[in-house]
C-alpha cells in the first residue's frame, strides 16, 4: 500500500461532516483512498460537498443525531457497497452559551446533551454491533480539553465532554477480545465554527476567542487523527488530548473577602 493509499478498503461514518473536523477528516479519508458516508443537518453543505468531491466513494446524508429513527432509518439504509462501517468518527456535537449555571438556558443544556450525549450513544450502539460481527474498527469519540479542566461558563458543555471521556473508556472494557480500537479524541482551542455556534451567530464575539492566537486548525485535528488510525492495528491510543502551543493552563481561582 502506497504512502497517500492508508484509507483504502476503509468505510467511514463520520457526523457532523457539513464543517469543522468532520468535513476535514472526511476530506483525508477520501483522498486516500477510503469510502466516507458524511452526514450532517445542513443539506445545502453536503450536497456541495457530493459536487465538489465527486466520487462514488462519498455518500452524503442529512442526519440529525439527536432524533434515535434518523439513525436507526440511515444506518438500515445504506446501499451495499457503504454497509461494512469500519470508522465512526463521532463527531457531532456543540457548545451553546457561556453563561454561568444560575443564569443559563435550560434549553441549551437540553440540547448539549441531546446531542453530545444521547447522538454520539445512539449512533455508536446503531453501528457497534456490525462492527463486532466483522471483528474489526475504530471508534473515535470527539471530546474536549473542558472535560478534564473547569471553566467559568463550561457547566454542562464540560460535563458532556467528561462524559465521552469514561464512555471511550469503558467501550474499550467492553470491547476487550474485539479488534475494535476506541479512541477519545479531546482537542483544546481549534478555530472553526465552534465559537459562532456557542455565540449564537455573533462573528465577532466569536472572532475574539482566537484574537492575537494561533489556535489548531480543523485539518490540524484531522492529520493527528490520521496519524493514529494510520498504526498497525495492535496500537490503541486510549485517549489523546492536544492543544495550540499558545493555550496553556491557568492557576486555580481563589475569592478574597475584602
Amino acid at each position: 500500500m502506497t504512502e497517500n493509499s492508508w484509507a483504502k478498503g476503509r468505510i467511514a461514518f463520520i457526523s457532523g461532516a457539513t464543517s469543522g473536523f468532520g468535513h476535514a477528516l472526511a476530506r483525508r479519508i477520501l483522498a486516500a483512498g477510503g469510502k466516507v458516508i458524511a452526514t450532517g443537518r445542513r443539506a445545502d453543505r453536503l450536497a456541495a460537498f457530493a459536487a465538489e468531491a465527486a466520487t462514488p466513494n462519498l455518500l452524503t446524508l442529512q442526519l440529525d443525531v439527536t432524533k434515535p429513527t434518523e439513525i436507526t432509518a440511515a444506518i438500515a439504509n445504506l446501499p451495499p457497497a457503504f454497509q461494512a462501517i469500519d470508522i465512526l468518527f463521532n463527531n457531532a456535537g456543540l457548545a451553546l452559551g457561556i453563561k454561568g449555571a444560575h443564569e443559563a438556558s435550560l434549553q441549551d443544556w437540553d440540547t448539549m446533551i441531546a446531542t453530545n450525549i444521547s447522538g454520539l450513544v445512539h449512533l455508536t450502539h446503531a453501528i457497534l454491533p456490525g462492527m463486532v460481527s466483522r471483528n474489526r474498527g475504530d471508534i473515535i469519540n470527539v471530546g474536549s480539553v473542558a472535560g478534564s479542566y473547569p471553566y467559568p461558563g463550561g457547566n454542562v458543555y464540560g460535563a458532556t465532554k467528561a462524559f465521552v471521556h469514561q464512555f471511550s473508556l469503558n467501550l474499550r472494557a467492553d470491547l476487550l477480545g474485539k479488534n475494535i480500537r476506541v479512541t477519545s479524541f479531546e482537542p483544546g482551542m481549534c478555530e472553526t465554527e465552534f465559537s459562532e455556534v456557542r455565540f449564537a451567530g455573533d462573528k465577532a464575539a466569536a472572532a475574539k476567542v482566537y484574537a492575537s492566537a494561533k489556535p489548531l486548525s480543523a485539518d490540524d485535528v484531522a492529520l493527528t487523527i490520521e496519524g493514529f488510525l494510520r498504526l498497525p492495528s495492535h496500537i490503541n491510543v486510549n485517549t489523546i488530548e492536544i492543544m495550540p502551543v499558545c493555550q496553556a493552563f491557568s492557576p486555580f481561582a481563589v475569592h478574597r473577602e475584602n
